[in-house]
């Protein structure tokens, strides 16, 4: 196996194995080049036994120098993702969660379920482990703040000829294509919805409350009637989501048990002190590495398609922790999906 670039500099950087077709077998970084390096060039006996058939399948090593690690593992990510190196880890479920969307840059915003982390202007809400459990929610939800549910096509033909959309006709459907509210009305309602999705405050059932309460004093029964199924289904909506923490923390908590060949991550959402969602992958490792190199690989994959929330809890620190807030604080701020 040949070298290139001269002799190893003791600097941050990246490196790159490739065999004799040029195939990139396996990117790392390191704070020092020259010191993670040299543990490839150890007697082949004392390699890992899997480091050791990359090293003998590679015949060249390459190393970028950069100025920071920050850099290094903003590198490190790229690289990897261009050229999905085998010896590197690879995570097997690789499947797009379902997610619950309001598209709030339509005129008559929509709740739907979708897997399409691009729709302009949507807010999310999950991932959640199954389509069924959206579903479910959804379904709790428009009881609480009804808001439209059909199709772009149906709401389209609904406000052009006069006649409401199929889902408002069978009390699906709560948007102006239902004919029940106004866009004004109904953009009103959507907040509420996205306010409580986004807090899960208790105060909204107190508020609603105190609605029917005055409602029965009117003897407006049947609007306390309908007041008294929204606050039934707002608190099923509660009920379903496991409190785990105090109210307004949100924090993402990623659990890890591995082995030599494999290792299961569970992460957690938590938004307003619930769990919010559940996330869950497989991961292969085609070589030794510490429980810190694995944490790494699990949150750069974990936030590739959102930004990452203030709080993340893991059960190992990486060696290099200051680069991956960094990193994290980034695309934070950036709202970044890659």
């Amino acid at each position: 196996m040949a070298s290139e670039g001269g002799e190893i500099p003791a600097a941050p950087g990246v490196y790159r194995f490739s065999d004799a077709t040029g195939r990139i077998l396996y990117v790392g970084k390191a704070v020092n080049l020259r010191q993670r390096l040299a543990n490839y060039f150890q007697p082949l006996r004392s390699l890992h036994e899997r480091t050791r058939h990359m090293v003998l399948s590679a015949s060249k090593v390459e190393w970028t120098v950069v100025g920071s690690d920050v850099e290094a593992l903003q590198l490190e990510y790229t690289w990897i993702k261009e050229f999905a190196p085998p010896y590197n880890v690879k995570f097997r479920d690789d499947k797009s969660y379902p997610y619950m969307a309001v598209t709030l840059a339509d005129e008559a915003p929509r709740v739907m379920v979708t897997r399409n982390h691009r729709i302009p202007g949507a807010r999310y809400f999950g991932p959640y482990p199954k389509v069924w459990a959206v579903r479910e929610t959804i379904d709790l939800m428009i009881r609480a703040f009804p808001i439209r549910t059909c199709s772009d096509s149906s709401y389209k033909r609904a406000m052009q000829t006069g006649r409401p959309c199929f889902p408002g006709q069978i009390g699906r459907c709560g948007g102006p294509c239902s004919h029940q509210v106004t866009i004004e009305e109904h953009r009103e309602i959507v907040d509420q919805f996205v306010a409580f999705m986004a807090s899960h405050d208790r105060s909204v059932i107190g508020l609603l409350q105190r609605e029917m309460k005055e409602a029965a004093e009117a003897f407006e029964y049947e609007r306390a009637a309908k007041i008294r199924d929204r606050i039934q289904a707002l608190e099923n909506v509660l009920e379903k989501s496991a409190v785990v923490l105090p109210d307004g923390v949100e924090v993402d908590v990623f659990g890890i048990e591995s082995d030599e060949l494999a290792a299961a991550v569970q992460q957690f959402v938590v938004r307003g002190g619930r769990v919010r969602g559940v996330r869950s992958w497989v991961v292969d490792k085609e070589l030794d590495i510490s429980a810190g190199e694995l944490v790494e690989s699990v949150i750069e994959t974990a936030y590739e398609t959102e930004p990452p929330p203030r709080e993340i809890i893991v059960p190992v620190l990486p060696d290099d922790a200051p680069a991956l807030e960094q990193w994290l604080a980034d695309r934070r701020e950036r709202g970044e999906c890659a």
